[in-house]
């Protein structure tokens, strides 16, 4: 459509400036003939009240050569035969008999071309005697054209600054009305991919603004109702998923016997089947757009209210707790309900693949223009840290989503960080989350501020409370 305008505005501006300016260089051209002759026509005039007078060569020579065009040669008058006396010419004439008689015989100006080039006026005068001489002024083409030339230049000239400048203003208008369009255009490719965030500003033209505004209304609703979805299968994950862990720690205290074992299959089929409605809804939730349009929390809160959860089960099975950072607010752009499934899964984690009395830390370190949440335990730790991440995609083994470390991976990378594990300061696993505040990766940056996060973590330690 933009190049359409402009062929549009190009065409008509250009059949404008034929329109105006031919005509109008037509017009130079004649103003330029016209102003020749008339001179020729002056210069003329001044050797008639000697033709009045007398018709004597030797006069008219003189009167002749004190004319302007007279001097320069370009003056000649032709006197017909008086009485007994022969026709005289005087000066150079150029216009043939043929053209000077029938100028004569007209009595009125003609112009006649030159063959060497140019035009000679033809003025006829009266004589005392009642013949009629004719002046002969020698026009030559430079003066006919004289100033033509440039004229057509400046004509030309200015029609293509018309044509520039209408070619360049309808480029901005037509700029102003496609790029409206073709943000709309992409933010719907982008929502339709899955990245939720996609939104249109609502600029342009009455007709483009009430379109971005219907598009982003549509939007805010697909978050708002992929957000409920998300919540719901948060809400399975948090309200089965966690007290089934508890369930199963329990069975280990019931000792042996039908009763245990009927109980510690039960609690094991019932794990299984909600691995399965989890694996449902994780394959039904989209792969990006976590946190959707506008959303964020504060990461202490959520840590802290997830601690209080875990904390209870925690003094049960003996472990002490140490949490750091989480005493001022932090906020991420993360989705409360995302972050508090990222939580969960890793203390899971812990608590699953731990020995009861393990003490395990969470920390949270500001970075500037990241977040770092670290949960770290005292466990036998992990010998492969890549295996663990490729198992926590997949569901193959028995009686896990592969949501674990899936859930917490997707979360950081939503926000461009990442996920790794190592060895923690407590001799066990260390899970750290890399969030990005600024949208960038932490591929490169953040690896190089990894071991910042760490020695800024193990300073938290120190001041850690129980």
């Amino acid at each position: 459509m933009r190049w359409a305008l402009v062929k549009v505005c190009l065409a008509v501006t250009a059949m404008v400036v034929v329109a105006f300016a031919v005509p109008l260089g037509l017009v130079v051209q004649e103003m330029a003939s016209d102003r020749a002759f008339s001179n020729a026509e002056r210069q003329a005039a001044t050797i008639g009240p000697t033709l009045s007078i007398t018709t004597d060569p030797v006069q008219l020579r003189k009167a002749v050569e004190s004319t302007q065009m007279g001097a320069a040669r370009r003056m000649a008058v032709h006197v017909p035969a008086i009485g007994d006396s022969a026709p005289v010419s005087i000066g150079e004439g150029r216009a043939g008999e043929r053209a000077v008689a029938e100028t004569r015989r007209m009595g009125r100006a003609t112009t006649a071309k030159v063959s060497a080039g140019g035009s000679a006026l033809l003025q006829p005068t009266a004589l005392g005697s009642g013949d009629i001489a004719v002046v002969e002024v020698f026009v030559p083409e430079s003066e006919v054209s004289n100033g033509v030339a440039t004229a057509w230049l400046v004509l030309a000239g200015v029609g293509l600054a018309l044509i520039v400048g209408s070619v360049a203003v309808a480029d901005r208008l037509g700029a102003r009305l496609v790029r409206p369009a073709e943000r709309l255009a992409d933010a719907a490719h982008q929502l339709g991919e899955g990245r939720l965030g996609a939104r249109v500003p609502e600029a342009g033209p009455k007709e483009l603004r009430s379109a971005a505004l219907a598009f982003n209304a549509m939007a805010d609703q697909v978050v708002e109702l992929l957000a409920n979805e998300r919540e719901l299968a948060a809400d399975l994950s948090h309200r089965l998923r966690t007290p089934l862990t508890v369930l199963r720690l329990n069975t280990a205290s019931l000792g042996d016997g039908p009763a245990a074992e009927q109980t510690r299959a039960a609690v094991e089929q019932l794990e299984r089947e909600v691995d399965t409605i989890i694996r449902t809804a994780r394959e039904q939730r989209p792969a990006n757009g976590l946190g959707g349009a506008g959303a964020g929390c504060d990461a202490s809160e959520v840590i802290r209210d997830r601690m209080d959860f875990w904390s209870a089960l925690a003094e049960d099975e003996g472990r002490e707790v140490r949490l750091a950072g989480v005493d001022r607010t932090v906020r991420i752009p993360v989705a409360r309900p995302e972050l508090a499934a990222a939580l969960d899964a890793m203390l899971g984690n812990v608590f699953r693949h731990t020995p009861e009395g393990t003490p395990f830390a969470v920390d949270v370190h500001d970075a500037g223009d990241a977040v770092i949440v670290l949960v770290s335990d005292a466990g036998p730790g992990i010998s492969d840290p890549d295996a663990a991440l490729r198992r926590g995609n997949d569901g193959d083994r028995d009686g896990s989503t592969g949501l674990g470390l899936d859930i917490v991976r997707r979360v950081a990378e939503s926000t461009g960080g990442d996920v790794r594990l190592g060895r923690s300061v407590l001799g066990g696993t260390e899970v750290r989350v890399w969030i990005g505040l600024d949208g960038r990766s932490a591929g490169g940056p953040g690896a190089g501020r990894t071991g910042r996060g760490r020695r800024g973590n193990r300073r938290n330690r120190g001041r850690a409370t129980p």
